[in-house]
Formats: structure tokens, C-alpha cells, sequence
């Protein structure tokens, strides 16, 4: 068996207080997680991060620097995560763009309202990386180096 972990990255953006998430349906439930998804082959992981924050928010990203790398698994029997999660800037919001497939709302939350709907998060994930973010945690953009052609 090969191990293929999947890596995403996520999106954190403060405005008056509070941050922004999604809520969005996975198997079957509402759950609330940050701007997140996938890095496509080939794709910069500070790409895909404004391309995913355009797709499930909405709004141009701007990213400024890194909250956290976090590896997760649920249990030994599932996938393993990767996530790299950014903090930054919203520039440009786009309220009539069409989101992603499974995305509902987007909202805005403080840690605190977030922890109280703890039991709506899609993974331990969310929380973390927002936790991280209010206590500080910062990381220059240039920790995860693009050796491109080399």
C-alpha cells in the first residue's frame, strides 16, 4: 500500500474582531471550517490558497504569512492531512460569484463563538489553526521554499 497523505492549505482573515469561515456539507452534515482545499499537482501552496479562498468565500486573498503546517489523522484507519494554514488579507470581494459545489454561507465568527460550535467543526483542524492564529502563532511565507526547475 502506498501512503498518500493529502495536503490543503486554509485560509484565515480577521475583520472587526472576527474571522472568517464557511459553512459547507460534508457526508451528509453542515460543518463550519476555514476557506480550505486541496493542493492541485503542480500548484504553490500560496496559490492554492487565494485560488480556494476566491472558490469557497468569495473574496480575493492576499496572503502575508503562515499560521501553521498540522498533520491530522482521525484515526488509523482513514486519510491523513496535511494543512498549511495562511493568514492574511481579504482585498476584493465578489458577492455574486457562484460558490464551490457544497459550500452554503460564509461567516463570520471569534474564537470563542467558533469554540461554542465545536461540535459543528469539520475537523479538530479548524479550531486549531484559530487558535494558533489568536495567540500569535506567525511564520514567514518563505518557511515552505519552491525549488521549482532545480
Amino acid at each position: 500500500m502506498v501512503w498518500k497523505p493529502h495536503v490543503t492549505v486554509a485560509a484565515i482573515a480577521e475583520q472587526d474582531g472576527k474571522l472568517l469561515f464557511i459553512e459547507e456539507m460534508s457526508e451528509g452534515k453542515v460543518v463550519i471550517n476555514q476557506p480550505a482545499g486541496h493542493v492541485e499537482p503542480h500548484e504553490r501552496f500560496d496559490d492554492a490558497v487565494i485560488r480556494e479562498t476566491k472558490e469557497e468565500a468569495g473574496w480575493d486573498f492576499v496572503p502575508e504569512y503562515i499560521v501553521g503546517c498540522y498533520y491530522w489523522q482521525k484515526n488509523s484507519e482513514s486519510s491523513t492531512y496535511l494543512r498549511v494554514c495562511y493568514a492574511g488579507k481579504l482585498t476584493k470581494h465578489y458577492p455574486d460569484l457562484a460558490l464551490d459545489t457544497g459550500i452554503l454561507n460564509t461567516l463570520w465568527l471569534s474564537l470563542y463563538e467558533l469554540q461554542a460550535r465545536n461540535h459543528e467543526l469539520r475537523t479538530p483542524l479548524v479550531v486549531r489553526c484559530a487558535a494558533d492564529y489568536a495567540s500569535g502563532k506567525r511564520f514567514p511565507l518563505d518557511m515552505i521554499l519552491d525549488l521549482g526547475d532545480t
